[in-house]
């Protein structure tokens, strides 16, 4: 009989299981005695630590382990976030490292690039930005909708896409969050009420006056062939100076240190941003404080006595709202909430309007058919009256004029994508989870072009907003205002805008396309490089 070992009255898997445990016990006694010895040979190359050497170059080893201690954090919490955003298509990447980092540029090509992802990933896909930042695109509305329609208190504006504007426009509606956020949109919800609009209208018809009677010379002068961008962007500038501040700028016709501010910053100029960003926060401070003193002396605008000059009321403008709001508890705003909320509007305001009225006008120069039967409706409109001055009235009475400019948007939306971070996950369709954290890409651009919701994306057809043609499709299928509690308060006011801008130009020009070849480009709206060029023929009135 054989002696009875240590483990002999064990059961067979326990024997197996305490077998195991020592290989590990022994394994983890090796690595620990070559880590250590790893960590020794190191520590043994430098001086001893007494001398001036060996202390900083213990320091340097210190800080070194740190660092990669921090990247090896920082690797692992992105594989984890990557794992766990494993329901989602991802494309190929440039390498592990970069990721998709530099792939989509803000070109023609880059937004072809676009296209390509949403024709064949359909509703979403991820985008690594390094290891550092992980978007998820989202293109359809049913994976829009969540994103876009979920609570402002869970929603964050993300530093990534919006930070730089910070020192321009402070804490305004486009930058802020959470309780401010929803109690500065409660207060400026009345500046966009449609009693207050109808008194822009008029404003437009002046500065699109303004910009024709320009036209008229230059076109006269030998020059047929203008910029859309240059031109229609004095003109949105121009009216919102005066809806915005009651401000007659003249920025049509002659330069200030303002405008050339405001169009600086729009460009973004690196080294001067301050010191443009100083000229239209004075410029705006100097505002508000007159105004302010001229309400506390006159009293309110519906008190105000007549313009001694046109014998007309004085229209309330967007500053008088803002000076004149109060919250549920008494409280109005600040003058430096104020002040960014101006200037947010003047750059939410400015540049995106010009950028929608551009493309209608280019879309109709490449479509003469659609253009004549804008013009013919308008004709039909004004028929009879002795001036041409679009009323609020007018412009539900123009439906066809209102289609091409809805298409327009659609294959050329002003703003192609907004982000969101949220403060918990997010459950989108199908079951699939965004983790809290990272950044929502809502592609406007994508979902506007997204041949599920609208076949041929590419060709501009007016007639898909006709009603008969809209009943089927999901709402949030176009977006060029986003959507949801974070939509764009001012987009009556734009639209307004864009049907009497566009109207009274086609009535009063031939639009055919100039001779340069077009090609998109996608910076904080979406322009054209070198800007958008059309030729101009002056039509006598009918």
């Amino acid at each position: 009989m054989q002696p009875l070992t240590k483990h002999a009255s064990l059961p067979k898997n326990s024997r197996v299981i305490v077998q195991d445990s020592r290989r590990t016990a022994v394994i983890k006694d090796r690595m620990a005695f070559k880590l250590e010895g790893v960590v020794g040979r190191l520590l043994a190359l430098l001086p001893r630590a007494s001398s001036p050497l060996g202390l900083l170059q213990l320091c340097a080893l210190v800080l070194l382990l740190a660092v990669l201690y921090r990247v090896a954090r920082l690797l692992w919490s992105h594989a984890l976030n990557a794992h766990r955003l494993r329901g989602f298509a991802h494309p190929p990447k440039r390498n592990w490292l970069l990721g998709h980092l530099g792939l989509i540029q803000s070109t023609e090509e880059g937004l072809q690039s676009v296209d390509e992802l949403v024709r064949r990933y359909r509703h979403s896909c991820t985008w690594f930005l390094g290891p550092f930042y992980t978007l998820v695109r989202l293109f359809h509305p049913d994976y829009t909708k969540p994103i876009l329609t979920a609570s402002a208190a869970i929603t964050i504006k993300d530093e990534l896409f919006y930070g730089f504007l910070r020192p321009w426009l402070g804490p305004g509606l486009l930058l802020s969050n959470g309780e401010h956020w929803s109690r500065h949109r409660r207060l400026l919800t009345p500046a966009f009420h449609f009693d207050i609009l109808k008194g822009y209208v008029e404003i437009f018809n002046k500065s699109t006056d303004i910009m024709h009677e320009k036209w008229r010379h230059l076109v006269a002068g030998g020059q047929p062939c203008l910029d859309m961008f240059e031109q229609v962007s004095l003109m949105t500038l121009d009216s919102l100076l005066k809806c915005t501040f009651s401000y007659d700028s003249n920025c049509q016709e002659r330069p200030s240190d303002y405008i050339a501010a405001i169009y600086e910053l729009s460009a973004l100029v690196g080294r001067r941003f301050s010191h443009v960003c100083a000229i239209v926060h004075k410029f705006t401070a100097d505002i508000v404080d007159r105004r302010r003193a001229q309400l506390l002396h006159q009293g309110e605008p519906e008190t105000h006595a007549a313009d001694t000059r046109t014998g007309r009321r004085k229209t309330t403008d967007f500053i008088d709202v803002l000076l004149l709001s109060k919250d549920e508890d008494g409280n109005g705003l600040t003058d430096e909430e104020i002040k960014a909320e101006a200037d947010t509007f003047m750059f939410e305001g400015h540049d995106t309007t010009a950028s929608g009225i551009s493309w209608v006008l280019y879309n109709l120069a490449a479509h003469p058919q659609h253009q004549d039967r804008c013009r013919a409706e308008i004709d039909a409109l004004l028929d009879g009256r002795e001036t041409e001055e679009i009323e609020w009235d007018d412009l539900t009475n123009l439906p066809f004029t209102t289609m091409c400019i809805k298409e327009s948007m659609r294959l050329h939306p002003p703003v192609t994508t907004v982000t969101r971070r949220f403060s918990q996950d997010m459950t989108v369709a199908e079951g699939r989870v965004i983790p809290q954290g990272n950044i929502c890409l809502v592609s406007i651009y994508g979902t506007h072009h997204n041949p599920e919701l609208w076949p041929n994306p590419e060709v501009y057809d007016p007639s898909r907003f006709d009603p008969e043609n809209s009943t089927n499709r999901p709402s949030l299928a176009f977006i060029p205002f986003s959507a949801g509690p974070r939509n764009c308060i001012g987009q009556n006011f734009a639209m307004a805008e864009m049907r009497v801008v566009v109207a009274l130009t086609i009535r009063r020009f031939r639009v055919t396309p100039g001779s340069s070849e077009v090609r998109r480009l996608n910076q904080l709206i979406l322009r054209a490089e070198g800007g958008l060029w059309l030729q101009l023929e002056p039509i006598a009135a009918p």
